[in-house]
């Protein structure tokens, strides 16, 4: 899964940069929202399709979540910008368990942040750009749901304090801007574990971290 929302990314972000590449490399390094040079701030939201990787399970599936929030472009110069944004997003994966010591059954995690990402934006032709950067976020609230008749003791008593409370990783996307209109997508790839050691979510998380594929809708005010 991880792979190919990964090859999916990509495959995107070289066939947006060959359509754009038609419009004329030569033209200004900047978009329509970041000319002269001023802020411009506004909201954003989309879908999330998230997943956890996670050991000594049976499998792994994703889960189709939501994320929303505001968002700054600060340009520093032609054609480059900072863009921090706050968001509220939600991920987790379904995880099917097959394991004689802990319990069998397909469980929902639900990990739900607040997240705090900051990239730099490079317009590569006149209103398209790319974006790459990190993220920081605090786990607000979790849950986690037995999906078919699961048998894992106690894993629904599980909440937000029985995970790492702090998330951070490493952000890479793209973006079109159309007058105060944003599209695009981002791949978020998580570098901390979720559960924490000597307790049952470090237990059936193992070592796994968040990864979320992102679509995503802004407007800028």
């Amino acid at each position: 899964m991880k792979k190919t929302i990964k090859t999916i990314l990509y495959s995107a972000l070289c066939s947006l940069c060959i359509f754009v590449s038609f419009d004329g490399y030569s033209q200004e390094q900047e978009s329509s929202t970041d000319s002269g040079l001023t802020p411009t701030f506004g909201i954003k939201g989309g879908i999330n399709l998230t997943n956890l990787y996670v050991d000594n399970v049976k499998d792994e599936q994703m889960k189709v979540g939501g994320h929303v929030g505001f968002f700054a472009k600060l340009p520093i110069a032609k054609g480059i910008s900072l863009m921090p944004e706050v968001i509220y997003t939600n991920k987790g994966a379904k995880v099917t368990y097959s394991n004689f010591i802990q319990g069998s059954g397909e469980y929902r995690f639900n990990l739900n942040y607040v997240e705090v990402p900051l990239t730099l934006v490079f317009n590569i032709v006149n209103n398209f750009n790319i974006h790459a950067g990190g993220y920081a976020a605090y786990l607000t609230s979790a849950n986690v749901k037995n999906v078919q008749d699961g048998t894992i003791k106690d894993a629904e008593a599980l909440n937000a304090d029985n995970f790492n409370r702090f998330d951070y990783g490493l952000v890479g996307g793209f973006g079109v801007d159309i007058d105060k209109f944003t599209i695009g997508a981002r791949y978020n790839y998580g570098l901390h574990e979720i559960g924490q050691s000597g307790n049952l979510s470090g237990e059936l998380t193992k070592n796994s971290k968040n990864s979320a594929f992102q679509v995503f809708v802004g407007f800028a005010f």
